[in-house]
């Protein structure tokens, strides 16, 4: 009977959550351990089927960093790093391409169909949903008058979102699943995007009541490795000029700024190695990350 009674209380719970969110949009961001363990797939999988059935529209937008360097070991590439983004020569691209559009997203795909969901695979390339630009990097260089320009190769940035094709899918209760490669048919060449980037700008392209990243820490951590559940600009450029945030949570922090400060309500930081972090975090009070607003 206890174990009875907990469940309703968790119902009750997330009535008032259902209801707020109802034929809302939610974009994630899919990456991490949550792509790796066959158990945190399976339970992402559920998560996702159970939102459309509730009558929320998940937008899914996944990485494949591990799987992409994986590919490239096999022909003997060596992968290269600048700033953390990955040196895309047109081999490299290849790769990129086949593994996110082709095994990484069309196994999320199977594993959401497999749970009772619809999902459709797609890239950025698909119905004009990316348009990219390339990503140029700028280093100041002394021993020189103007910037150092470091050439990526095939790295992107997101010029615009064309949501027409969402719009389509939700329309049909479909969900969609995005590999981050985007098109650029000025000059006719296709880009790997960062996909917190892709995810962001889609979150503020479909006006969307949240952004949500899994990760593979708890969220944002105060100087005393605690989670801060709750942050505002205001509050998170403090973190950052005090060096609290620093490293590699800068760009996942400021991609969640823009999102808030954009179209986008919430935007939200998620440990996606807890098993159904994305219920805990959208239906209960407390939620298990940490959430970026305006206010």
């Amino acid at each position: 009977m206890k174990h009875s009674q907990a469940r309703a209380r968790t119902l009750v719970e997330a009535l008032p959550y259902l209801q707020r969110f109802a034929d809302q949009t939610v974009v994630i961001k899919y990456g991490g351990h949550a792509m790796v363990e066959e158990e945190l797939k399976a339970s992402f999988a559920t998560d996702i089927t159970l939102l459309k059935q509730v009558g929320i529209n998940p937008v899914i937008v996944h990485g494949g960093g591990p799987q992409i360097g994986e590919h490239l070991k096999k022909i003997g590439k060596q992968a290269e790093f600048v700033d953390g983004m990955r040196v895309t020569d047109s081999e490299t691209m290849d790769v990129v391409e086949m593994v996110l559009a082709g095994l990484v997203n069309k196994e999320i795909v199977a594993n959401i169909n497999k749970a009772g969901g619809k999902a459709v695979g797609l890239s950025g390339k698909d119905g004009g949903l990316i348009c990219a630009r390339k990503l140029k990097i700028e280093r100041s260089a002394p021993e020189l008058d103007v910037p150092e320009i470091i050439d990526l190769g095939h790295v992107g940035r997101v010029h615009s979102v064309h949501t027409g094709i969402l719009q389509l899918l939700e329309k049909d209760r479909f969900i969609p699943v995005i590999a981050p490669v985007g098109y650029d048919k000025v000059a006719g060449q296709s880009y790997n995007i960062n996909a917190d980037l892709v995810a962001g700008a889609i979150a503020q392209a479909l006006g969307a009541a949240k952004l949500i990243l899994l990760t593979d820490v708890p969220g944002v951590l105060d100087g005393n490795k605690e989670l801060v559940s709750q942050l505002s600009p205001e509050s998170t450029r403090a973190l950052i000029d005090q060096g609290i945030i620093a490293g590699g949570m800068i760009p996942k922090v400021q991609c969640c700024l823009d999102a808030v400060t954009g179209d986008v309500a919430q935007a939200h930081i998620i440990d996606g190695r807890v098993p159904h972090a994305l219920l805990l975090e959208i239906f209960t009070d407390t939620g298990v990350g940490s959430v970026f607003s305006e206010t």
